[in-house]
């Protein structure tokens, strides 16, 4: 499959943390083709081996598959749906945004107050969660109760697609669409695992990390790896802003390597092994700035007696809002790097040998 009609699908389907079945349905049949064994473990991760040839080293590779979300909380006797935010949602950008709601994927509109009707300090103050409503055009509850039930999920309701004209090679050029964290990460696992390496590599796409990383401390537990990557669509705010402020990553720049994050501090070892491979190989790269967001490096790293952990990104603008914004010829570059690295991987000292 081609590398964007299949990001493309990913970032498309529905997949809010707790009801990844659509995007775990996407990848299952992407990956059976280069995979020895797939299995689909109790909390829904999807855990995949392709063995190694004769290296003895297991290298786990996660990229978690839920969307930030709603959760139907409450049907008004209008029609008018209640919700709670499955993730972490900025809730200045909610207030008119579309939506697909339920599992028949209804479509409505997040509605507030009208300016007419609203009080000086709701025009200069943000409205919480708790105040908006998701309108599916329905008549009263009981109509609204036909197509959507209490604990039903929603999801931003934005299609993939191009920003500006789209180059000839397929591999650069801005794309726009919602669930690039971590959409993105799925894509790239997916590509990685079409390649041959000489150590074990188990891919894991995990479930629920927008609500506290949970799948990945069960595929990790269960994986036993020597070493693992973690792969995340990460913060690009190379946006106006305070000045003398660095972004946390740059689109155009190439793959972002994580030092560190809130969740965990990335194995040194690791890191000078993506540098020197990217270097190596002529890749470009950046670092992502220390202490910016979670991933599922901040579980997996944790797992049985620890697991020395790296997080690879690829930087996407806007994420955890309606639209997200990411350059292709990063994503090509994180893929690039990361089958790179795997093949010298047994090439590089202090990884797996059980120096420190």
């Amino acid at each position: 499959m081609e590398r964007k009609v299949l990001l493309e699908q990913l970032s498309n389907a529905f997949g809010p943390s707790g009801d990844e079945g659509e995007v775990r349905e996407l990848i299952a049949e992407a990956i059976r083709p280069h995979v020895a064994e797939l299995q689909v473990d109790a909390l829904g991760n999807v855990l995949a081996r392709k063995p190694g040839n004769g290296y003895p080293l297991r290298v786990m590779l996660d990229a978690h598959m839920d969307e930030v979300g709603f959760m139907i909380t409450y049907i008004e006797p209008s029609g008018l749906l209640r919700f709670g935010a499955v993730g972490g949602l900025d809730p200045r950008m909610l207030p008119g945004k579309r939506v697909l709601a339920g599992r028949s994927r209804v479509p409505g509109v997040i509605g507030l107050k009208p300016l007419h009707l609203a009080t000086k300090d709701e025009l200069t103050s943000v409205t919480n969660v708790q105040d908006l409503a998701i309108d599916i055009g329905a008549e009263d509850g009981d109509e609204a109760g036909q197509w959507v039930s209490v604990g039903d999920y929603a999801v931003f309701h934005t299609c993939f697609g191009q920003l500006g004209e789209a180059p000839s090679d397929g591999r650069s050029g801005r794309v726009k669409g919602k669930a690039f964290d971590d959409r993105v990460g799925c894509a790239v696992l997916v590509e990685t695992l079409a390649g041959d390496y000489q150590v074990e590599v188990v891919g894991a796409f995990t479930v629920q990390e927008e609500v506290g990383m949970r799948g990945a401390h069960v595929a990790a537990f269960v994986a036993e790896p020597d070493l693992a990557v973690v792969l995340e669509g990460t913060v690009a705010d190379d946006l106006p802003g305070e000045e003398g402020a660095p972004p946390s990553t740059r689109l155009g720049r190439g793959p972002a390597i994580t030092l560190m994050d809130r969740s965990f501090v990335a194995d040194r070892r690791l890191v000078d092994w993506l540098i020197e491979t990217a270097e190596a190989e002529d890749i470009p790269y950046q670092f992502k700035r220390p202490n910016v967001g979670s991933t599922d490096g901040g579980a997996v790293n944790r797992s049985r007696a620890g697991v020395p952990t790296v997080a690879l990104s690829v930087p996407c603008r806007y994420i955890h809002a309606p639209v997200a914004v990411m350059d292709l010829s990063d994503f090509w570059y994180t893929v690039e790097l990361l089958r790179a690295a795997l093949t010298r991987l047994p090439l590089a000292t202090g990884i797996g040998d059980g120096s420190t």
